[in-house]
């Protein structure tokens, strides 16, 4: 078994993290870093910490939802995770179940 496969599985049943999990918060990531989901001649400035985001999980979730801005959410969780500060991955586990919620504030992405 290769390492990619274990470390998801480890994810997935230590950490409890789901695939929906990861597409939430990839869909989140990509509200983060364009909170008007690319809509032309918007200019929206959002304090996140607001809405409980620290600065250092946005700044590092901004970077997420630039990289993976026009992808689909269901990108591989072991990449994802890499892909995220300690901070980060702390604030994630004790938010997954409310990530969902940022879709409901702002406009929807163009979704397949």
């Amino acid at each position: 078994m290769s390492q990619q496969p274990k470390k998801s599985i480890e994810i997935q049943e230590i950490i409890g993290l789901k695939p929906q999990h990861f597409a939430d918060l990839i869909r989140a990531s990509q509200l983060i870093f364009d909170p008007t989901a690319g809509m032309t001649g918007r200019n929206l400035k959002v304090n996140w910490e607001d809405f409980g985001v620290p600065d250092a999980v946005a700044d590092n979730l901004k970077e997420l939802g630039q990289e993976y801005q026009y992808s689909s959410p269901h990108i591989p969780i072991e990449v994802i995770w890499s892909k995220l500060t300690t901070e980060s991955r702390i604030w994630f586990i004790e938010n997954k179940d409310k990530l969902w919620q940022f879709e409901e504030i702002f406009p929807a992405l163009d979704e397949d």
